[in-house]
């Protein structure tokens, strides 16, 4: 067999280059958990933000993402001290704070109050940049207004998105808009505002629960999977609003097609042991990712 072969140098190359970048590939995806998954613990006590990150090292997680309300400080904004020593203790563990995210609503008709959630942002964009985490988690708000279109508020959107765009590339932390069942409930909405904003310091979080209006998540996921900077993975998805399990392996195959290189963060919203959830989460999600 070998002098037949020896003819093709550039073929065995090309199969060995591309078993090597497949095996690179499987190898850059990174892993996180959404600090909302222990949200019970936290209001209790039971649990801070360091007991979520040594979990998170002990389980061979690469990340954490930490939300704002669960600071110590807030509802004001965490002082240096404590954003260091996030910073410090993540270190130590060995793993990074993938990002932050904050609670806004851009889609109220009072101006005031949507300026006020503007600078919100900008605050924490600060605050990001600060304790080293590429990504601000931003959201659409809930419900549409009385005597306003669709499209009327989509502009609210649109003009504030940019805003925090322009001020994230000063800092050099990205917003990124997670689609959360709230104002855009379909693949194209969400699309539509992301080109509208058109920065590349604007993005998405994929949240695959927060496409619900479709009989087909996996397909809405499909199209917005080339969007997205950050995937959300949760244990249960919506079909036409009908809560079933997680398809793990569909989700894998999704997230491979799009030669996705960035972080997978897990959150669990079901009653029960959150550690336990995440940790089972994460274990099927890798044995899938991982298949040939």
């Amino acid at each position: 067999m070998a002098p037949a072969l020896l003819p093709f140098p550039a073929l065995l190359s090309a199969t060995s280059s591309k078993e090597r970048a497949e095996n690179a590939y499987s190898k850059r995806l990174q892993y996180s958990v959404n600090a909302y998954s222990f949200n019970d613990e936290f209001r209790s006590g039971e649990m801070n933000l360091f007991d979520m990150m040594e979990f998170a090292a002990d389980i061979g997680l690469n990340a954490v993402d930490l939300t704002s309300y669960y600071f110590s400080s807030y509802p004001k904004l965490p002082k240096k001290p404590e954003i260091f020593a996030l910073k410090k203790r993540a270190l130590e563990l060995g793993i990074n704070i993938s990002w932050t995210g904050i609670r806004n609503n851009f889609v109220t008709a009072d101006e005031e109050a949507r300026k006020q959630d503007l600078k919100m942002i900008k605050d924490w964009l600060d605050i990001s940049s600060n304790i080293g985490s590429s990504i601000l988690r931003v959201f659409t708000g809930r419900n549409q207004p009385k005597g306003y279109t669709k499209e009327q508020v989509k502009t609210w959107l649109v003009d504030a998105f940019k805003d925090c765009a322009q001020y994230g590339a000063e800092v050099g932390v990205i917003a990124a808009l997670q689609n959360h069942n709230e104002f855009l409930f379909t693949a194209d909405e969400v699309i539509d505002i992301i080109k509208r904003v058109d920065s590349e310091w604007f993005g998405l979080i994929l949240d695959i629960s927060g496409l619900r209006t479709t009989s087909d998540p996996y397909a809405e996921a499909e199209k917005l999977a080339p969007y997205a900077k950050y995937w959300f993975i949760k244990e249960h998805l919506y079909h036409n609003q009908v809560k079933t399990p997680t398809d793990m392996k569909q989700m894998a195959a999704i997230i491979k097609r799009h030669n996705f290189r960035g972080y997978v963060s897990f959150e669990s919203l079901s009653d029960g042991n959150p550690k336990r959830i995440i940790k089972n989460m994460l274990e099927e999600f890798k044995k899938e990712h991982n298949k040939s």
